[in-house]
């Protein structure tokens, strides 16, 4: 193989701080993940009273997850944003403003007044906030996988970029956490704590991600003087097939999840086939599994490779579609978990688990940080915007429209990812072996 394929990946054996960039970049994405899901689950089970009382149930749950839909639609311009600046300023700085950005506007959800006390003010408000999440949402993925992806070791990448995107699950857990036990408490404090409190967890995040040192990859390439002036232009021209398969690949596990867990969460509610505290319950299980889970799939991907992982889980979600809805409509509380466990382990953790090292290696160093985030970031238009979808294609169809929409993203997943190439196959694996085996002990040493 071509000495090429695996450069600018940094130090062959990683740098001494990939451990410590690996959970500050975690730290970061668990909060953001708290902050950003915390509004999905508020927005199916109470947002919708809250702020669009006076409408029937169905109407009300349209326009909470209308709501969720403007974070998600706003994510594109806050990936545009901080690839840019990732690319000319460096990792860090996205990393640590989107974090600031992200607390603020979260902090302030849980101050927001409802349609009963500021009328359609509220509202109006909810929206905005919700925009300025979605920004600085779209800014923070591509930092934190840049960061550790670029001080990882060359075999372990996906399992360092696995443990950043286990800051998903970490954030839906704590969030469903701290809901199920707030959803004991009187009135809009059910859902007022939750946002409250996310504060704590920002000036923590802040202090570890103070001590992450500036990517080596992005040091060599501006002390090479190899800065692109546009690097979001530089890859709409150069690699939008790239970006174009990326977003293939982003929407079959984003907006796949939209159908699986944010939408199932109000279908669960709507049709009475579990409680809040039940649904809640069977997302806390999920999520505890999905850390471990989505650390083993990033794993994986070192050892059989990023692209045949993605197209095994994509062919099995495929499949899924049908039983998920079947399985939940018993109504017994064990389908309802086991539902939600493999939909979310399996369906949503393989995925987001490959990209961490797949997306990053799919793009030159000098664009990498606009071009992973523009394919990460753009599908999340058609995740937003897909539990609104969802709801009316039940209205027409029952449950069999949402199954079809799921199985409809898992298949463009599958040929998405059919079309990419492998960035980690056999040649590269071997090369690498080979390259580490080779290397300074102090090196090693340093891993």
């Amino acid at each position: 193989m071509r000495s090429e394929a695996l450069t600018m990946r940094g130090p062959v054996h990683g740098t001494a701080d990939a451990r410590r960039v690996a959970w500050g970049s975690t730290a970061g994405a668990v909060i953001e993940s708290y902050d950003f899901i915390g509004f999905g689950t508020a927005a199916a089970l109470y947002l919708g009273h809250a702020f669009f009382p006076g409408a029937s149930p169905v109407a009300g749950t349209l326009s909470a997850f209308a709501t969720l839909g403007v974070g998600f639609i706003a994510r594109p311009l806050g990936g545009v944003v901080g690839g840019h600046l990732g690319d000319r300023i460096g990792r860090k700085p996205v990393l640590v403003a989107s974090l600031i950005v992200m607390g603020l506007a979260t902090f302030a959800i849980g101050l927001l007044p409802t349609y009963a006390t500021a009328g359609v003010l509220a509202p109006i408000l909810l929206v905005t906030v919700r925009i300025v999440q979605g920004l600085a949402y779209g800014a923070e993925w591509s930092g934190a996988i840049l960061m550790t992806y670029e001080h990882a070791p060359w075999l372990r990448k996906g399992a360092f970029t696995g443990i950043v995107q286990s800051g998903f699950p970490i954030g839906l857990l704590l969030a469903n956490l701290v809901f199920l036990v707030s959803v004991n408490l009187p009135g809009d404090w059910a859902w007022r704590v939750p946002f409250l409190a996310s504060l704590v967890l920002v000036i923590v995040g802040l202090i570890m991600r103070a001590k992450v040192p500036e990517s080596p990859v992005f040091q060599d390439v501006r002390d090479s003087g190899d800065l692109v002036k546009a690097p979001i232009a530089a890859v709409l021209r150069d690699d939008w097939r790239t970006v174009a398969r990326g977003i293939g690949l982003r929407i079959a596990e984003t907006a796949g999840y939209a159908v699986s867990i944010t939408y199932l969460v109000s279908y669960l509610k709507s049709e009475k086939l579990a409680s809040s505290g039940e649904t809640i319950l069977a997302l806390c299980i999920a999520s505890a599994i999905g850390i471990a889970a989505t650390v083993g799939w990033g794993a994986l991907t070192d050892r059989i490779g990023r692209r045949t992982v993605y197209v095994g889980v994509t062919l099995f979600a495929a499949l899924w579609a049908i039983p998920m809805f079947l399985l939940v409509n018993t109504g017994t509380l064990v389908a309802v978990v086991c539902t939600v466990v493999v939909s979310y382990g399996v369906c949503q953790n393989a995925l987001a688990g490959s990209q961490g090292a797949w997306f990053p290696e799919l793009f030159q160093a000098g664009t990498r940080s606009s071009g992973a985030s523009l394919a990460y970031q753009i599908s999340a238009m058609i995740s937003g915007l897909t539990p609104f979808v969802t709801t009316l294609l039940f209205l027409g169809m029952g449950w069999l429209g949402p199954a079809l929409l799921f199985l409809a993203f898992s298949l463009l997943g599958l040929v998405s990812a059919l079309l990419t190439r492998e960035t980690w196959g056999r040649a590269e694996r071997e090369a690498a072996r080979a390259a580490a085996s080779n290397s300074e002990p102090a090196a090693q040493h340093a891993a």
